[in-house]
């Protein structure tokens, strides 16, 4: 299906027919001196994520209707060809599509699911669509990760949580309790359960009714005592390797929340990004900071790993301290307590640490020195959800930007930003709204970044506008 695009000038940016973003302006992006801003495409509705061939051909995902109060809006599969052509290629259903990578004649796409997530594959050059990976927990809070592909050949993928924070419970679901009440986390090994249940108001009763819900379980359903829950190779919070037909699929890790950016470092590390725990509800957890993780076990060969690292979730927050350190006490909702017990090893520490509430999405590594900072991992941070997920008032300031990480030395830089922290359209201005993605172009001149768009939060909810996404583009040696 080919899409309706009109290039257009510069000063037509100043006046889109968008009124939730009504003006794009590069100049409102802060970057580092000798680079410079460009608008590539307006009108994306819900972006979130590229994939960039060779050819320099760019894939862009938009996520469709997945959020709540608005009409239907096609879950879409972009192609922006480098003369600037621009079609859909294919529709995704289920929850949308997330991740998405070009390899060996074939386009690699994550699917949100209802119950389960998927990877299928298109084939480039006949548009044949066939699912390669399947049945991955879903139906909750989080999204799956990847597809990336490893120097060995192999497909890297993940999923997140189905919780927020380790019980499945109404405030973490908006819609989804109705539609999946039967969705709940799966580990990666044998657990043994505390027993420590999470009471909660049950929003589908006809009248004020109070449930147990336990780890691992569907909502309103209680765990005992030294319950032992079996591990599955299909888990939620989970990493995975394949080869490119599905086969051959192992764990590499669990316990990592939301494992929504994934990158491979010019040595062949995978790296992974992931979120913190929310502040509210009826386990709540504060000032649990976002990460990076590097995923050891992909350094092994495949098929050689028996155990899957553990990164933490539910019981571990990302500096390595339980859930309920006095650090992680809540301002607002009930405090967290273990849910398992005799855990395994953990498999930290972070090689990389950010505020809470920043929502680190994807991220590349630079391989050129064309651009500069070459080595530096450039990950997205879409940006904070409170006042829903914390109380307090530093927090909504968090995320809004690009960082550029020293993965040896743990420390970032800020690359591209607004001149204050938050969104443009919270600030009067007409530059970033929420990165979601950034990948660099093949001749390693220029960082594409992908914005989500504007995404308003009130206590309320939040409320995403279409048309409102933009693709950017950073190119090195030009001044802005």
């Amino acid at each position: 299906m080919t899409l309706s695009v009109v290039p257009a000038a510069r000063d037509a940016l100043d006046a889109l027919a968008v009124p939730a973003r009504p003006r794009v302006d590069p100049h409102d992006v802060v970057v580092p001196d000798g680079y410079r801003v460009e608008v590539v495409v307006v009108g994306l509705s819900f972006p979130t994520g590229m994939g960039i061939a060779p050819d320099g051909t760019v894939f862009l995902l938009e996520g469709g209707s997945t959020w709540p109060t608005r009409p239907y809006l096609p879950a879409r599969v972009l192609r922006l060809t480098p003369d600037g052509h621009l079609d859909a290629i294919g529709e995704e259903p289920l929850g949308g599509p997330r991740g998405v990578a070009v390899h060996d004649g074939g386009l690699f796409v994550s699917d949100k699911g209802g119950y389960t997530s998927r990877i299928v594959r298109y084939d480039l050059a006949s548009g044949e669509r066939s699912v390669v990976v399947d049945g991955l927990p879903d139906g909750g809070w989080h999204e799956p990760g990847g597809p990336v592909f490893g120097p060995d050949g192999l497909m890297y993928f993940g999923q997140g949580s189905v919780s927020q924070n380790g019980v499945v419970l109404p405030q973490g679901f908006t819609v989804d309790l109705a539609k999946h009440p039967h969705a709940h986390d799966v580990p990666g090994q044998d657990v043994t359960l505390t027993g420590n249940n999470v009471q909660s108001y049950d929003p589908t009763s006809p009248y004020p009714y109070y449930v147990e819900t336990g780890a691992f379980k569907p909502f309103g359903v209680p765990a005992t005592p030294g319950e032992v829950v079996r591990g599955e190779l299909k888990c939620s919070s989970g990493v995975w390797r394949c080869r490119p037909d599905g086969t051959g699929l192992e764990l590499l890790a669990w316990g990592v929340r939301n494992p929504y950016g994934m990158a491979f470092s010019d040595d062949g590390g995978l790296y992974v990004s992931d979120n913190d725990y929310e502040e509210t509800g009826d386990r709540a957890i504060a000032n649990d900071p976002d990460r990076i993780w590097r995923i050891r076990t992909a350094d092994l060969p495949h098929g050689s790993v028996s155990t899957p690292d553990w990164f933490g979730f539910p019981d571990i927050c990302g500096d390595g301290l339980p859930v309920w350190h006095e650090s992680h006490l809540p301002r607002r909702g009930t405090p967290a307590k273990p849910l398992l017990q005799d855990p395994p090893p953990w498999a930290g520490p972070a090689i990389y640490l950010d505020k809470p509430h920043s929502c680190m999405t994807k991220m590349d590594f630079c391989r050129s020195d064309a651009f500069g900072h070459r080595g530096r991992l450039f990950a997205c941070e879409w940006g904070t959800l409170a006042p829903i997920n914390s109380p307090r008032p530093e927090d909504p300031e968090h995320g809004f930007k690009v960082v550029a990480v020293d993965v040896g030395t743990g420390t970032a830089i800020d690359f591209a930003h607004n001149d204050r922290p938050g969104p443009a359209s919270a600030l009067g201005t007409a530059g970033l709204e929420r990165p979601v993605d950034c990948a660099f172009s093949p001749d390693g001149r220029s960082l594409y970044l992908l914005d989500f768009g504007v995404a308003r939060v009130e206590e309320a909810g939040m409320f995403a506008f279409a048309h409102t996404g933009v693709l950017w583009r950073i190119t090195a040696g030009e001044s802005v």
